[in-house]
């Protein structure tokens, strides 16, 4: 059986620690990058929660006040005032809680419901999809 070892003073020993050394360098710029990434995806959303929350809020109280002149009876009537209130919800959830808190929550959600996880991000990447390729 050969001797794999190579020697301390050997050329190869170099290079091969200075491959490692770039290895582990391009490593770590990558995670700075991604946690560059992430930082300021985080700084978006937050600066952007109030305004989305205001959004739904100023949604919803459109809804309340058109539902009854929705045609379809009581029950159409009853559905569009049940979504008003699911977006004056959705409203302050967004004023009460971080983006950390939303982020867990949204994880909580898929390991509790994968299928319907599953569903949801393929119809959002089909219309992400739809969107991106009109431009």
């Amino acid at each position: 059986m050969p001797d794999t070892n190579i020697p301390p003073d050997s050329p190869l020993t170099d290079q091969v620690g200075s491959t490692h050394g770039d290895i582990a360098d391009r490593a770590r710029g990558a995670k700075e990058a991604v946690s560059d990434m992430a930082a300021a995806a985080s700084t978006k959303v937050e600066a952007g929660r109030a305004t989305t929350a205001k959004g739904l809020d100023t949604a919803a109280s459109a809804i309340h006040q058109r539902a009854d002149e929705l045609p379809g009876g009581p029950r159409v009537t009853e559905f569009a005032h049940s979504a008003a209130e699911r977006l004056s919800t959705t409203a302050e959830y967004m004023r009460t809680h971080d983006t950390r808190r939303m982020m867990a929550d949204v994880e909580t959600v898929v390991k509790n419901n994968p299928g319907p996880a599953l569903m949801v991000a393929a119809a959002f990447g089909f219309l992400l999809g739809r969107a991106l390729s009109r431009d």
